[in-house]
């Protein structure tokens, strides 16, 4: 005769919640609103029987200098928009699949991942082709000195 109360009691575990990331609670917070922005709106008004003494309006956004260009709001005036961090900013940037960094989406698409060395799929294409060429010249190029 089996005992099934201890080949179910051996095969049940306990699960535990883990995080997905070791960033802290603040750090997390303040990467996720550079990254994707906050905006606030708020009306405030005063009022005593009906007569509107004072009326406040509140708009304010805060973002990275990237989420902004990305989203097109309007910056300060006086702002430089002709500095390199300006420019770098409003560059096309894409996440990597294979690292998670922040790449330029040329350099990723065309090129590889500076950081993992990560190819596209037209990126291996062009090697590809590449060497494809390069194997015809050599061979021609063999052809040629043996005759």
């Amino acid at each position: 005769m089996v005992n099934l109360r201890s080949v179910e009691e051996e095969e049940m575990t306990t699960l535990t919640p883990q995080k997905e990331n070791s960033l802290g609670g603040l750090a997390d917070a303040i990467d996720r609103i550079l990254d994707k922005g906050l905006v606030i709106n708020a009306d405030i008004v005063v009022s005593v029987a009906g007569v509107e003494l004072l009326g406040i309006k509140i708009r304010a956004a805060l973002a990275s200098f990237e989420t902004a260009a990305k989203y097109g709001l309007e910056f300060p005036s006086g702002t430089n928009l002709e500095t390199k961090a300006w420019k770098e900013a409003t560059k096309g940037k894409e996440q990597c699949p294979q690292c998670s960094k922040i790449v330029e989406k040329e350099q990723l698409l065309d090129d590889q991942c500076p950081w993992c060395g990560w190819k596209s799929a037209s990126a291996k294409m062009e090697e590809e082709a590449l060497v494809k060429v390069k194997l015809r010249n050599c061979s021609s190029g063999q052809l040629r000195r043996q005759k």
